[in-house]
């Protein structure tokens, strides 16, 4: 087996995902120059080797080789690679950039090409895997941009990730991104909408979900993240519906799919549907709940 040979690279963007993200860069021994506003999430990371930096411009002007983002919205990536203290103005020539944010397929096009046109290759690699894929490094790259910085980029993301997908031009990982999870919010509804029937019907929710899991009805969103509470032990239904992937978190993604099927006139009319419910949950401060938490708007005993 060839051996990789270890990178400076900068990391900007510590939070629930970034940070643990940033830490498997330092276990596969790669030097990680870091940037965060948030002072303890910086500070955690300098912990565990990284070195910190004041400012994007700052994290450009170390000499990296290579940048990764990892951001909360469009308005902050366009802030930090095109702001006058971003990435795009301070960076060398030739120093790649991935951005793992959840963003349009359209933004993140615009700053591919801003990025391209002076001399710095990019990439969108939107991930899946959540949290617990996040620390044990198994996280899913869907990946947009040319070919042979995907290649360059392997020993980064095989450090953070297990499976590294290249998705074609530039946007095209956002595009992955937002198309699997507006069907995953979909789905998830379909599976609440059904073992809340079975059950208000008589049926034992376990018994239920054990025929779907072997039948036609078969999905994601019964079989691993089943949202009927006890039915799997280890999914948020089962602990109060905390952890796994928030609602927030899926309306936003919701929102990035309709807004980008309005720009090529593109129907998604489930996926409207589902981005509503999910927006009415959340107006009812079920935000911060797993977002297989929409069964309680079916469940009619279901505590408040």
């Amino acid at each position: 087996m060839t051996e990789v040979s270890t990178m400076h690279i900068g990391f900007l963007g510590l939070g629930n995902m970034g940070g643990p993200m940033a830490c498997n860069l330092l276990k596969a021994g790669h030097r990680v120059t870091v940037f965060d506003p948030s002072a303890q999430a910086v500070a955690a990371l300098v912990e565990a080797g990284a070195t910190s930096a004041s400012s994007p411009a700052a994290v450009a002007q170390a000499d990296v080789e290579a940048i990764v983002t990892m951001l909360p919205a469009a308005a902050q990536v366009k802030q930090v690679y095109q702001g006058n203290d971003g990435l795009l103005a301070h960076i060398g020539q030739g120093v790649l950039l991935i951005d793992c944010s959840t963003i349009d397929p359209l933004s993140a096009r615009e700053v591919a090409t801003l990025a391209l046109a002076q001399g710095n290759p990019m990439l969108d690699a939107p991930v899946s895997g959540g949290t617990g894929g996040a620390a044990a490094g198994t996280l899913t790259f869907m990946v947009g941009g040319p070919a042979s910085a995907f290649d360059q980029a392997g020993p980064i993301l095989s450090a953070m990730g297990k499976n590294l997908v290249h998705c074609g031009d530039s946007g095209n990982g956002q595009v992955a991104k937002i198309a699997n999870n507006m069907l995953l919010g979909i789905s998830m509804i379909g599976v609440a909408e059904a073992m809340a029937l079975g059950v208000s019907l008589g049926m034992d929710a376990k018994v239920l979900a054990g025929v779907i899991n072997t039948s036609s009805g078969r999905c994601w969103s019964s079989e691993i993240n089943n949202p009927f509470p006890g039915v799997l032990a280890n999914a948020p239904a089962s602990r109060g519906y905390s952890g796994g992937f928030g609602t927030d978190l899926m309306l936003k993604d919701l929102g990035l799919a309709t807004e980008a099927a309005k720009h090529v006139r593109q129907p998604v009319l489930l996926g409207a549907a589902a981005q509503q419910l999910y927006q009415s949950f959340s107006q009812q401060g079920n935000g911060g709940l797993d977002f297989s938490a929409i069964i309680k708007l079916y469940r009619r005993d279901a505590e408040a």
